[in-house]
């Protein structure tokens, strides 16, 4: 099919993502993220899907799947897969705006940009009266920005239905796709001291936000070129009076290669505290596994770059840091090609945004994959 004669228009595809960039989502709010899943559920409706709202569970929103009518539809298909969760708080300043060809909003690039466009490829192709080759089924869920854990098992039990999964998370800085992820694991930490009153008796206290920036400073001081280590949260402390007793944090780990992150794993499950006066404690949490590049998915990469090369543009294919969903999908074996969304840059700042025009030539590119995969 001529992918050029589809009418992707970017100012129109930009009014219709506005609506869900200004419905807020935050992960750890499980209203506001349903509220968004309210408003791409009406809209995977209006398209002709047939919707099915799966539960939240463990404190997080709900999951959508929109099934796609087709003429056989128990052959194994495309699964379009992304969250619809953002890291923007409710009320970040970084409203939407658009300056020239770029547009700024929570949550825009990463990655409701790539969700919006996703649909409007689907719904081109329907006007044009263009059947896919394959059945298609979008899966939107809620948690993704938190290391997917109420979700893990619910993307690699749709996953296995399907042959392919297209993931529109955001293009590469140079416009690239992504057929490989790197290893993710990340870590709950927990210092304990002893009180004492800060003024009265100071030196009685062992602050249990110092045993943490003591193991902030070591645990960071571990990055190498194979394994990164950073803290990213840090939680102590009610009273600027009292020796705090207890101080909680996050932190993250990644690496190229599953070795590699597994010894980081070891590493930091062997820290201790730095005296016998206070306690400090690691407990491993949700781990992304290593994608590595496969003949399956860079297979499906040849096909995006030929069609991308008709479109008038050149793709590269990169492995990437910054897990997605990808990781689970490609790490299972299922041909996984990701980064097909929205150019743009700034992904978790108060500068997010895309470029606009990247609407309709990255749309084009996903609906070629729909029209062609077979």
């Amino acid at each position: 099919m001529d992918l050029h004669a589809l009418p992707f228009d970017p100012d129109t595809m930009l009014a219709g993502l506005r609506e869900w960039v200004e419905c807020e989502s935050p992960t750890f709010d499980a209203a506001a993220v349903n509220r968004m899943m309210d408003l791409a559920s009406r809209a995977l409706v209006l398209a002709g899907a047939r919707i099915e709202r799966i539960a939240g569970r463990m404190g997080f929103g709900d999951c959508v799947r929109a099934s796609f009518p087709h003429a056989t539809p128990n052959v194994p298909g495309i699964l379009v897969m992304g969250h619809l969760d953002t890291v923007h708080p409710i009320g970040t300043q970084l409203p939407f705006r658009r300056e020239g060809n770029r547009a700024w909003g929570p949550g825009i690039l990463d990655m409701k940009g790539g969700n919006y466009l996703s649909l409007e490829a689907i719904r081109q192709l329907q006007r044009a009266g263009q059947r896919t080759r394959l059945p298609v089924t979008v899966l939107f869920t809620s948690d993704e920005e938190v290391g997917s854990p109420s979700t893990r098992d619910l993307i690699e039990a749709e996953a296995s239905r399907h042959k392919y999964v297209l993931v529109p998370e955001p293009a590469r800085p140079d416009g690239g796709v992504v057929t490989g992820r790197y290893a993710i694991a990340r870590f709950n930490l927990e210092a304990t001291g002893r009180p004492s009153h800060a003024g009265a008796s100071l030196s009685a206290g062992r602050s249990a936000i110092r045993e943490m920036a003591r193991k902030l400073i070591e645990i960071e001081d571990m990055t190498t070129e194979s394994c990164t280590f950073s803290v990213g949260v840090i939680h102590g402390g009610q009273w600027v009076n009292c020796v705090t007793t207890s101080c909680t944090g996050e932190a993250l780990s990644m690496a190229k290669r599953q070795e590699d992150l597994d010894r980081g794993v070891a590493a930091m499950l062997a820290l201790r505290a730095s005296s016998n006066e206070v306690q400090f404690r690691v407990t491993r949490g949700v781990t992304r596994p290593v994608w590595e590049p496969d003949t399956k998915g860079l297979s499906l990469y040849e096909t995006a770059r030929e069609i991308a090369s008709e479109l008038g543009y050149t793709i590269t294919s990169q492995s990437s840091g910054g897990g997605s969903d990808g990781n689970f999908t490609g790490a299972v074996g299922i041909a996984t090609l990701d980064g097909l969304g929205v150019a743009g840059a700034g992904a978790h700042t108060l500068d997010e945004h895309i470029q606009v025009d990247s609407l309709a030539y990255r749309g084009k590119l996903i609906a070629g994959l729909l029209a062609t995969l077979n």
